[in-house]
């Protein structure tokens, strides 16, 4: 059955958040019924033991995003944008593992918005300076998560989580990559509805105990 827009506003989104990164990829999930917001998982795609090896570490990107998105069937991606101000090789290496884990999502027909750090950062903590450390300290109060060492991992884990919330926060009403907000997407799209609301019965039958 396909659902007028106005009524999936009353039900559960599914963001995937994604910091990117050439050695170690952020990312995290959460669920967002009205203002009520559940962390799913957030963790990191670890790609230092593929050495310098970049073509492996983009396939690697690629199929671990391809995974999640099976697993928690998201409805959006919001990414953040490269930081201007590393070398040139490294905005290109760093460029394209943004655009392979943009391309997972998109071949499964999921839209995405990117953020600059600064506005990430700026939607957490209230200031664009913040540091990572900041960040994590301000979601561990907003979203009561339990207190765990602040080790890098954990560190670029907590980024992409915030770049998750930063679009929880943003409601999708900040520029849209490619121009094309999701309501834009579902008012162009009216079958994708169905698609949704089955992914979600998937994630809340996940959750729920064994008899």
């Amino acid at each position: 059955m396909i659902l007028p827009l106005a009524s999936t506003e009353l039900l559960p989104k599914i963001i995937m958040g994604v910091d990117p990164g050439t050695q170690i990829m952020g990312y995290a999930v959460i669920e967002v019924r009205g203002q009520h917001v559940t962390v799913l998982r957030y963790d990191v795609i670890d790609m230092k033991k593929l050495g310098t090896n970049h073509a492996l570490k983009l396939k690697r990107i690629y199929e671990r995003m391809t995974e999640l998105i099976e697993e928690f069937l998201p409805d959006e991606l919001a990414i953040e944008a490269p930081f201007f101000g590393v070398n040139v090789q490294s905005m290109l290496k760093l460029g394209r593992a943004q655009g392979v884990a943009i391309a997972a999502c998109l071949s499964r027909q999921i839209p995405y918005v990117e953020y600059a750090p600064t506005k990430v950062k700026q939607s957490v903590t209230g200031s664009g300076n913040a540091t990572k450390e900041q960040v994590a300290h301000m979601l561990r109060q907003t979203l009561k998560l339990p207190p765990i060492e602040e080790a890098p991992k954990f560190l670029d884990a907590t980024d992409a989580l915030a770049v998750a919330l930063c679009h929880h926060y943003q409601k999708g009403n900040n520029v849209k990559a490619g121009g094309k907000s999701w309501g834009k997407f579902l008012a162009d799209n009216p079958g994708k509805l169905a698609a949704p609301v089955a992914g979600k019965k998937a994630v809340a039958n996940r959750k729920k105990p064994a008899a």
